[in-house]
Parts: structure tokens; C-alpha cells; sequence
């Protein structure tokens, strides 16, 4: 239930925010952002104006109320850091049913209005309708409705598609309170065993940059405002060319490289996402080594730290004036259980929480991304180290959003609403058509595809649900018609890091076991084989094996099968060159999008 409004004495309705029995011009729904941001500016305390530069990692209770303990990532009780550290900033982490998340939302909203000047949350969340569970980067779709990652959007080619789909994910993520989406990934695709490829939208900076921005205008709208989610596209300047393709998540991979020279490519996506209106961008944790830019050597050191990075390129030349939200955890290390994730203080790693913080407000940054440690801004500005003038600068920004996403008007969302919205079956026919249709016909051998139905169908990877439905699933591939198997990109476990066993890192070829008995089913009937690419696998010893290979970028099995029988037909292409061979991808630039002599290019794909 929504709380009552108060009315003026000339019939304005308004929310009494601070509960001293008038309508602030804060409170006043009819006056500009502008002058709504200067009163309250004008009336927080320090802490209040503190906290509001902080965004840490949240969890919902499975029963719709706030989690008054700390839980599987968040450190502290939702109360300590809403009433005591005057946080108003969340990203939320795990949300299933949509009535309890609704639930949740407005209990979240409602211990804010026990703040001074109630202020409301803004509740943001990494990408969560498609496929990869890691919660450093996604979740899986669970109760919205589920599409390809990314690289699956970018695989159909079609602007309208995209756009389409970031409207539905705006009117899911609306009905249970977000508001705020830490996405767009304009990352270039350009390094091919790079962790984190699925969620961009492939290697060609001018496929990245229309598909973005039809992205940010899904869920923005055309300009910000009650119905909008807000996007904070990441990451600036490119977060792609990292160095042997290690992620700048973890120490060794720390160093960001331009070996082809090729930085303006990676920057190219975001003097037009700044156009189209943007509400956040987030730098990447990574350091750049051997960077010019327009004759300056950039000094190496996390591009969050970099002043010459956030304030000399992307706030002076580019002049983008919105809020700058850093990526998670470059002030205090993060403990988890038995393992420790390292903050990622890339350059600067001698420097202590309070210094790192110092640089960070030096570099041009409003928001620290992961923490909650309003402490040490505190002593900052005591020590005279940070001026309340600076903090005023970033609070001023961040409390813009707030105000034109329409939070301080109406914070609050309709539970039952929220069920009907969250997982529609017409949003779920849409992704589903979408998930099948990506799909990308890399070889197809004798006309194998589309498969006929009513085959003998073996089958490994893939549920026998999905293959009833098109054939008669059997248990060996003697007794067979054709074999459907189901692979994944190969990557190199690693665990030792917190979060490190979510990430797909290391070599890309597929192990000699697998191949030798992947040949042996092909030896006694045909082989379809699916490779998930999250990222270019080198799928050279396939094309000699298979009778047909594709490719996906999150389908499920339904969606698979009913793709390569040509139910719902694959129309996807290439977003990223697919290399002959990690000899390829080991001599090859990590800034340099696509190869001289690709395996298969950027844009292959056949139809059947």
C-alpha cells in the first residue's frame, strides 16, 4: 500500500518527505529538477549528502521484508545502512517471486521515509533475462522473462529488436522497483578469451554503438523520466583489450593493452551514448599500458583512478556531466566466506582506503560502486582532504536522477501489478522467438538442417523434454539418426579468487578427449553439435567431425531444437570473428577487432 499523500491548501498533492506539515519546494512536484535539487542540497546534513555516494550490494528477504542481518555478499542489516549510513543507493542481488520482490521494494522505500528528508532508494541490478549466473556480472532470468545475452541481440542484427527488448526489460525491472540498470556493456568484443564477452555486443564498434544506444533507448526512453530506468553504460573508455585476455576483476589480469593502436574503436560507443542522454557511465577497473590519447600519455593506473581519463576525456572533451558510478570495490578488499577478492586499486595499490578514496574524488568520480565505508568520506572532509564543496558537486548529480526518474513523487510499486508484469507470456514468447532465432549456422554439411522431425534422436546436454517434442530420444548413438550435442566455449577452471569459478578464462580449444569421442558418435550416425559461444571458441576441429555446428548465445534446449529443425528459424550471424587456432588468438592484438584470416568471420552465418 501506497502511504497518503498530504494536499496544500490550494489542493497540491505531495509527499511531507521531512514530516514537518508543509509542502518544501524539494516536495513540490511542480517546480524543475533544478530547483528541487538546490533545496535539499541545501537542507542535508554531511552525512546525508555522504551517503548518498555510495552504492553497495543489497539482498531481498525470500518473504518480501528487509534482510535485517548481513547476508550471503551484503556486510550490514538493510536498517544500519538506510537509517545510520544514509545510503540510498542498492544493487540488489537475488529476487524471485515478483509479489515478494514488489513486497520487499516497498518496505525498502518505506524504511527510507524514516530518514530526515526521505530520501528514496534507488534500487539498480547487473543484466538478469538471459542466461549466465555470476554475481559479479548477471543472474539468470529466473521469474522475467529470458532472452539471449548480448551477443545473442547483437547475433539478430536489428536495432528495433533490441530496443524492443530493453523496453520489456524496463517495464519488468519498473514493476518491482528498479530503477536503475548497471547496463549497457559497450565493451568491445576484440579479445577472444576475454571473461566477460557474452554481455557485449560483439567486436565492430559501429554494431556496438547503434545496438547500445537503441538499448539505453529502451530503457531510458528519450529523455529520463518517471517511466525510465536509469542506465549507467560501462565501461569507459572500452573495457575490452585486456591484456591475454585475463579479467581486470582479479590482479593478473590488472593491465589493459594497445598493442594495434586501436583505442579510438573502443571509445567510439560513447560520445553517442553521452548524446542520447545516458544517466551513469562506469569506468573499468583496468589499467591502461602504453596509452596516448591526442599526444598525452595516460598515466597507468585504474581507469577509475585516472584523472586524465574522467575528468580530462570524458568530462571535458566528451562533456558528459552525469553521475559517474566507479566499478565495485576499488577501496577495501572483499572477504567472502574462506576467499578474498583484492580491491581493485590497479596502479595504486600502496595507497590505503583513505587515499584510494582521496584519488577516486580526484579523478572525477560521484559514487563508489560495492562500498559502504561512509566513514572514511567523513574523515576525508574532516582531515580537509575532500571539501564538503566536492561532495557537494557529486551529490548534486546523483540527486538529479532521483528527481527526474520521479522518486521522490511516488517511490513505490503495485505487488499485484508486479505479478501480472514480471515474466509475461507474451515477454516470454518474445524472448523465447528471440533465443531460437539467434542461433548461427556455422557449417551445415550435406544439408543436414533443418532436421526432419520424428527422428531417432541421441542426444548429450540436452534435456529429453526437448527432444521428444521434435523425435523419439534414444540411448546410443548406434540406434540413432542423428546425434544432438551441446557444448560449451572451453575455459580453464580457476577457484582460488572469490568469484574467479563464475569467470571463463584460459584456452579456448576444445580438450583431445572430447574431440576423440565426439568422432566416435560421428563415426556411427550424423552430429549436430551447438557450441554456446560466451566466447569465440575455436571451433576448427568441429568443422572437420560434425555434419553441422552452430553456434548460441543463450537458448535453451527447446529453443535450440526448435531452431535447427527450422521451427522457428536461425537467423543469427557472427558477432566476433571465430579464430583458426589459439596460435591465432595468442599473436593477435587484443585491441584489434577481427583477424586478416578468420576461421569465420564477423557477420557469417548461414540460413537453411
Amino acid at each position: 500500500m501506497r502511504p497518503e499523500l498530504s494536499t496544500t491548501d490550494d489542493g497540491v498533492e505531495y509527499r511531507d518527505l521531512n514530516g514537518n506539515g508543509r509542502m518544501d519546494p524539494y516536495e513540490d512536484p511542480r517546480l524543475d529538477v533544478e530547483s528541487r535539487v538546490e533545496d535539499l542540497l541545501g537542507r542535508l546534513s554531511l552525512q546525508e549528502k555522504v551517503g548518498l555516494m555510495f552504492q553497495t550490494v543489497i539482498e531481498a528477504g525470500a518473504d518480501g521484508s528487509v534482510l535485517e542481518q548481513p547476508g550471503n555478499i551484503s556486510k550490514s542489516p538493510t536498517s544500519t545502512v538506510v537509517l545510520e549510513k544514509h545510503l540510498s543507493h542498492f544493487n540488489v542481488h537475488a529476487l524471485d517471486d515478483p509479489r515478494m520482490a514488489a513486497r520487499w521494494s516497498n518496505a525498502l522505500q518505506a524504511l527510507a521515509e524514516r530518514t530526515p528528508h526521505g530520501i528514496p532508494v534507488t534500487v539498480s541490478t547487473d543484466p538478469r533475462h538471459a542466461f549466465i549466473e555470476n554475481v559479479g556480472v548477471s543472474f539468470s532470468a529466473g521469474a522475467f522473462s529470458q532472452w539471449p545475452e548480448p551477443l545473442g541481440l547483437a547475433a539478430l542484427r536489428d536495432a528495433e529488436a533490441v530496443r524492443r527488448f530493453a523496453d520489456v526489460a524496463r517495464r519488468e525491472y519498473a514493476a518491482v522497483g528498479i530503477r536503475a540498470a548497471l547496463h549497457p556493456t559497450l565493451d568491445l568484443a576484440t579479445e577472444p578469451r576475454w571473461a566477460r564477452q557474452a554481455g557485449t555486443f560483439g567486436q565492430d564498434p559501429d554494431l556496438v554503438t547503434e545496438l547500445g544506444v537503441a538499448y539505453l533507448k529502451g530503457f531510458q526512453g528519450d529523455s529520463l523520466g518517471p517511466g525510465s530506468v536509469a542506465c549507467t553504460s560501462k565501461h569507459f573508455p572500452g573495457g575490452g583489450p585486456q591484456k591475454d585476455g585475463e579479467d581486470a576483476h582479479f590482479p593478473y589480469g590488472r593491465e589493459q593493452v594497445y598493442p594495434g593502436g586501436r583505442f579510438a574503436d573502443h571509445l567510439k560507443p560513447f560520445p553517442p551514448i553521452i548524446e542520447a542522454g545516458t544517466a551513469g557511465i562506469m569506468p573499468y577497473y583496468g589499467m591502461p599500458i602504453d596509452l596516448e590519447i591526442d599526444g598525452e600519455t595516460i598515466e597507468p593506473i585504474g581507469f577509475g583512478y585516472n584523472k586524465q581519463v574522467v575528468t580530462g576525456l570524458l568530462r571535458e572533451k566528451l562533456g558528459y556531466d552525469g553521475v559517474v558510478v566507479t566499478d565495485w570495490e576499488l577501496v577495501n578488499d572483499n572477504h567472502v566466506g574462506d576467499q578474498v577478492l583484492p580491491a581493485r586499486a590497479w596502479g595504486v595499490e600502496h595507497l590505503d582506503p583513505h587515499g584510494r578514496m582521496e584519488l577516486i574524488l580526484e579523478a572525477g568520480a560521484d559514487q563508489f560502486g560495492g562500498e559502504e565505508c561512509v566513514e572514511i568520506l567523513l574523515d576525508l572532509v574532516a582531515q580537509g582532504r575532500v571539501t564538503e564543496a566536492r561532495v557537494d558537486e557529486s551529490a548534486r548529480r546523483i540527486l538529479a536522477v532521483k528527481f527526474r526518474l520521479g522518486l521522490f513523487d511516488d517511490p513505490f510499486v503495485d505487488e499485484e501489478a508486479a505479478a501480472r508484469t514480471v515474466g509475461r507470456q507474451d515477454f516470454r514468447d518474445e524472448g523465447y522467438a528471440a533465443q531460437a532465432r539467434s542461433v548461427t549456422v556455422l557449417c551445415n554439411d550435406g544439408g543436414r538442417l533443418p532436421l526432419e522431425q520424428g527422428l531417432r534422436i541421441y542426444a548429450e546436454r540436452v534435456s529429453p523434454e526437448a527432444v521428444v517434442k521434435h523425435g523419439k530420444l534414444v540411448e546410443r548413438p548406434e540406434d540413432a539418426d542423428v546425434a544432438v550435442v551441446r557444448l560449451t566455449a572451453p575455459f580453464d577452471p580457476r577457484s582460488d579468487l572469490f568469484l574467479e569459478s563464475w569467470f571463463h578464462q584460459g584456452s579456448l580449444d576444445f580438450p583431445p578427449g572430447l574431440l576423440a569421442r565426439l568422432e566416435r558418435i560421428a563415426a556411427v550416425c550424423p552430429l549436430v553439435v551447438d557450441v554456446v559461444l560466451d566466447r569465440p571458441a575455436v571451433v576448427t576441429p568441429l568443422l572437420d567431425i560434425a555434419s553441422a555446428v552452430v553456434g548460441s548465445y543463450g537458448s535453451s534446449d527447446d529453443a535450440l531444437l526448435d531452431a535447427i529443425t527450422g521451427t522457428i528459424a536461425p537467423v543469427g550471424r557472427l558477432p566476433f570473428d571465430l579464430p583458426r587456432s589459439m596460435d591465432q588468438v595468442r599473436a593477435h592484438g587484443e585491441d584489434v577487432p577481427g583477424y586478416d584470416d578468420p576461421l569465420l568471420p564477423f557477420g557469417y552465418g548461414l540460413t537453411i
